[in-house]
C-alpha cells in the first residue's frame, strides 16, 4: 500500500456506483451484524431445560476448547469481553502499576483501556501501511532511541518507568508481522501480548492469530465474526498461565464443597453458560462466515480495481485474512468525509477507522512516538459493509 494517493482524478461517484454494486439494494445496511443461522436455539434452550444458564456448565468447556483450537494454542479461558480477556491477560502476564505498555495508536480505545485496567500507562506507537498494525522496524528503531535494558527489563529512558509488555493490535483482521515483532520484544525483555479481538480465523504463514504472543485477546461482541453476544476469551499455551487466568476470572474462589475462601484479589470475569451456547453454535458456521465474507472482499476489489484514487486494501503477504471489517482507502480527509457523507445518506453504513490513541483527551499526556503513519491512515480508512450474509450474493 502507498502512503498517499496522489492521483487528482479521484472520482468518488465511480467509487460510490462500485460499492452499490457489490451490495443489495435493502436499507437501511449495516456496517457488520450477527447471524444465526445454526444451533443457536436448540443450544439456549437446553441451557433453560436444564437450569444450566449462568457461569458453569459444558458449553462453557466446549466454548474454551473450540477458541483454543482456532487460535491454534493449547488453552483457552473463556471471559465476560474482549476488554475483560485483554486486561486479565496483562495482569496474568506480569504487567505492574505503573508500567509503561506499547500500544499501536491506531486501534480500538479498549487496547489502552485494558492498560489503565491494569494500572499501567499506554505507550503508543506507530503503525504500517503494509498492515494496518504495530510496525516492528519502527518499534525496534523508536526503542533504540528512548529505552535500556537494566536488570533483565526494559526501561524508558526519558520517564523512568518500565516497559513491560506490547500488544500489537490485528487491525480489522490482518496481521501484525508478529515474527518481527517477536525479535524486537524478545531482544528487549518485552512481553508479547496479542490483542486478536477482531482476527478469529486469520493466519500468518499458515499460523493462527492468537498463537504468538505469550497470551492472546479474543473478542466475540455482537459485530465480530462470530458472536457470544457479549464476550471473549484468553489464549495461551502456557498451562501454569491457563489455572490461573482462570482463576482470577473465577474471583480466586478455592475449591470446597461449601467453604467461601479466596486467596488473591480477582475478578468475575465468567462467562455465562448462555452466551457460550451462542458461541458453541456460532463456532459451527465459522468456516461458512469466513468464506463467505472473502468473497464479499474479492467482490469489492474486483468492483474498485481501476477507479481513480482508490485502493481496496488487502491482506498482507504471506496472511489470509478474516476481512472483518472492509477497507477501502481514498486520497485524503476530505474525500473520506464526503465519501461517509454520501454513503451513510443513502443508507450504507460506512465508517472512518477509530479515532487514533493520542488524540483522546485522556490519552494525550502518555508517552509516544512518531505516529505519521497512523494519522495519515485514520484521514484515509473508509470501512464499508461487511457482515457475511453480503458475500452469498456476490
Amino acid at each position: 500500500m502507498t502512503a498517499a494517493l496522489k492521483n487528482t482524478s479521484y472520482d468518488e461517484d465511480a467509487l460510490v456506483a462500485a460499492v452499490t454494486s457489490v451490495l443489495p439494494g435493502s436499507r437501511p445496511l449495516p456496517l457488520h451484524e450477527p447471524e444465526f443461522i445454526g444451533r443457536e436455539k436448540e443450544y439456549l434452550a437446553d441451557c433453560i431445560d436444564t437450569g444450566w444458564v449462568s457461569s458453569v456448565g459444558s458449553y462453557v468447556d466446549r466454548f474454551e476448547t473450540l477458541v483454543a483450537e482456532k487460535s491454534g494454542t493449547r488453552f483457552g479461558v473463556a471471559c465476560v469481553s474482549g476488554t475483560a480477556a485483554l486486561h486479565i491477560a496483562l495482569v496474568a502476564a506480569g504487567v505492574s502499576r505503573d508500567d509503561e505498555v506499547l500500544v499501536q495508536a491506531l486501534t480500538f480505545v479498549a487496547s489502552a483501556n485494558a492498560v489503565y485496567h491494569a494500572g499501567a500507562l499506554p505507550h503508543f506507537v506507530d503503525s504500517e501501511y503494509a498492515t494496518l498494525g504495530l510496525d516492528p522496524d519502527a518499534l525496534d528503531a523508536y526503542l533504540g532511541e528512548i529505552a535500556e535494558l537494566r536488570d533483565g527489563a526494559a526501561w524508558n529512558r526519558l520517564t523512568g518507568r518500565r516497559i513491560s509488555a506490547v500488544v500489537p493490535m490485528h487491525v480489522f483482521g490482518h496481521p501484525v508481522r508478529m515474527e518481527r515483532l517477536a525479535e524486537v520484544a524478545e531482544r528487549w525483555h518485552i512481553i508479547v501480548v496479542e490483542d486478536a479481538a477482531e482476527s478469529l480465523g486469520s493466519s500468518r504463514n499458515g499460523r493462527p492469530m492468537g498463537s504468538f504472543g505469550k497470551l492472546a485477546a479474543v473478542s466475540f461482541n455482537g459485530n465480530k465474526t462470530i458472536t457470544t453476544g457479549g464476550g471473549g476469551a484468553v489464549v495461551t499455551d502456557d498451562e501454569a498461565l491457563a489455572k490461573h487466568l482462570k482463576h482470577l476470572t473465577t474471583t480466586a474462589k478455592l475449591p470446597h464443597r461449601w467453604a467461601f475462601d479466596h486467596d488473591e484479589v480477582a475478578y468475575n470475569y465468567r462467562l455465562p453458560n448462555l452466551n457460550a451456547a451462542l458461541g458453541c453454535a456460532q463456532f459451527e458456521m465459522l468456516d461458512r462466515f469466513l468464506a463467505e465474507k472473502r468473497a464479499l472482499a474479492e467482490a469489492y476489489e474486483r468492483a474498485l480495481t481501476g477507479i481513480p484514487g482508490v485502493e481496496f486494501f488487502r491482506e498482507p503477504d504471506g496472511c489470509r485474512g478474516n476481512y472483518w471489517l472492509n477497507a477501502v482507502l481514498v486520497p485524503d480527509r476530505a474525500a473520506r468525509d464526503s465519501l461517509l457523507e454520501r454513503l451513510n445518506g443513502e443508507g450504507i453504513h460506512a465508517r472512518p477507522c477509530w479515532t487514533p490513541m493520542h488524540e483522546l483527551p485522556f490519552n494525550r499526556d502518555c508517552p509516544r512516538g512518531p505516529l505519521g503513519v497512523t494519522e495519515a491512515l485514520v484521514d484515509r480508512i473508509v470501512n464499508l459493509p461487511s457482515s457475511a450474509k453480503l458475500g452469498r450474493r456476490v
